[in-house]
């Protein structure tokens, strides 16, 4: 315990809301599509607004659900959907950071040159979507080499397969193990496309089994080593509505308890639907472990 809050006192920490341009995430509260598949754009503006009330460091935005079986909606589609949403957040609140959620180094062009420097925010860790996007069999992804292009900071996380297979891909001889040598193997390739300020997300909830979601979440501080920031995207997840057989509007409790526990371990960003509660738990963190 003394090394975790060697690791973790005084850092910064910060609390990302989602903002989902979908119709088919896990969580319909956070879904701004309107009937007709079109930005519900006075539901962004509202809800970015609230978020940041509450003390939102980051607005995450994406429009294109990766939870397990969802369809991908394809780059055109993705950029259709965020172009009106990130005009109208920029016009309201130009200074708030942004992060954007894909997998397309189109898509990243695309929103660099409509809102400059934001943050990527990659499921696939640079590697592609595969049968969608796959970048797996090059040398550096056009990802990984978009974002070093344009110095952008870059979240990597860690899945196997697609929504359509992750599930059916979880066997592991360890899985932590197996996250930290993918994490190894991803930072060699960032060095080599000039991502330097790549942020690191385990991929809690893709391609892992609810028992090895909480093996990960006790081995967090062991990600450490890699001495950059960590990322937990936990919020009204499966393995939490699973384990306890609620739904996602029942799991907000206990996403806290695995926030704190979260924060605990070293834990510098967390990615949630509900950013009033995530604050209340940092400041009770801040509280607790001076």
């Amino acid at each position: 315990m003394t090394t975790v809050k060697m690791l973790t006192s005084g850092r910064k920490i910060e609390v990302m809301g989602i903002i989902n341009l979908t119709d088919n995430s896990y969580y319909p509260e956070s879904r701004c599509l309107d009937g007709n598949g079109d930005d519900d754009i006075d539901k962004v503006v509202r809800r970015a607004a609230a978020m940041m009330e509450e003390g939102a460091a980051i607005l995450d935005i994406g429009a294109c659900s990766t939870r397990p079986g969802s369809e991908a909606v394809g780059e055109d589609e993705e950029w259709r959907r965020l172009k009106p949403a990130l005009r109208a957040i920029r016009r309201e609140f130009p200074e708030v950071k942004i992060s954007i959620d894909t997998y397309w180094p189109s898509v990243v062009r695309k929103v660099y040159d409509l809102i400059g420097e934001f943050i990527v925010n990659d499921v696939t860790a640079g590697y592609g979507m595969p049968g969608v996007n796959a970048n797996d069999n090059e040398a550096l992804s056009e990802m990984l080499v978009t974002a070093g292009q344009l110095r952008l900071p870059f979240v990597a996380m860690h899945m196997r397969g697609n929504p359509a297979t992750m599930q059916s891909l979880t066997s592991y001889d360890d899985v932590t193990d197996s996250v930290m040598q993918y994490f190894h193997e991803f930072a060699e390739k960032a060095a080599g496309a000039g991502v330097e300020n790549w942020i690191l997300d385990p991929g809690f909830g893709f391609a892992k089994t609810v028992d090895q979601n909480y093996r990960l979440m006790r081995d967090l501080p062991r990600f450490s080593e890699f001495g950059k920031k960590i990322l937990v995207g936990v919020s009204r997840k499966s393995m939490i509505y699973r384990k306890f057989d609620i739904t996602p509007e029942e799991a907000l409790p206990a996403t806290q308890v695995l926030h704190y526990k979260a924060l605990c371990s070293g834990a510098d960003i967390l990615r949630v639907h509900d950013v009033a509660e995530a604050v209340r738990t940092v400041a009770l963190y801040r509280t607790m472990e001076p």
